[in-house]
């Protein structure tokens, strides 16, 4: 290379889901933090308690989501359903039994306890991709659509690294969300779902976060500087 930097050794430390990478962004007491939080009360504060029997659904997608497909697949069960920071509403009237609420844009300690709340998070876009998994309930992934397709790639690659194929039609359900399938939305049978789900978090959690990592790996500091 030229200019200032020439010469210098250039390192590459990249975030991921396995020993071999830099980890996942995770600040210190997030995991018992969330095994200690009670949603009954916070989301009663707000206004957003499911009545009882309703199952609880967050939704932060981009605008070609396909939001009517979702309100059909959710219409089977009673359920309040969350749209979260400008997620619209279906075109078509919400289905008998689903109920919706708008929820305004939240601070990042408030959308963490929304998503540890809700028993299935629809998010978007790496950042709140990481938190829907600390949070350990099912999710549905939406990728930000890139123009050469790659996104697809990704959306298989991480399939195939979560184990997708342990729960019936969890990879397809995330590659129609996507728009790479045609095909009504079917939710997953959800036990199995939240085991995996589960599973794949207690995985990530034995890694060293990624803060830490930069730590260790940067001259002169070590993790203990965190």
């Amino acid at each position: 290379g030229a200019g200032p930097g020439r010469g210098l050794v250039k390192h590459f430390h990249f975030p991921g889901y396995t020993p071999a990478t830099g980890g996942l962004l995770r600040e210190p007491g997030l995991l018992e933090a969330r095994r200690a939080f009670d949603r009954g009360p916070w989301l009663a504060a707000r206004g957003w308690a499911p009545a009882p029997g309703e199952r609880l659904v967050s939704l932060f997608c981009y605008p070609q989501a396909p939001v009517d497909a979702l309100a059909t697949a959710l219409a089977g069960q009673p359920t309040l359903l969350l749209l979260c920071g400008g997620a619209r509403e279906p075109a078509t009237p919400w289905p008998a039994g689903l109920r919706c609420l708008r929820v305004p844009w939240l601070a990042q300690d408030d959308y963490d306890r929304l998503l540890w709340s809700c028993d299935l998070n629809l998010v978007r876009g790496e950042d709140s991709a990481v938190r829907a998994l600390w949070a350990g309930a099912p999710f549905v992934w939406q990728l930000y659509p890139q123009d050469d397709g790659v996104h697809a790639l990704k959306l298989d690659a991480f399939a195939d690294r979560f184990g997708a194929a342990r729960v019936p039609g969890l990879a397809s359900l995330w590659r129609r969300w996507n728009g790479l399938e045609t095909g009504p939305l079917e939710l997953p049978p959800i036990e199995p779902w939240r085991e995996r789900c589960t599973a794949f978090v207690a995985g990530l959690a034995q890694q060293a976060d990624l803060t830490t990592q930069l730590l260790a790996a940067a001259p002169g500091e070590t993790p203990a500087a965190c």
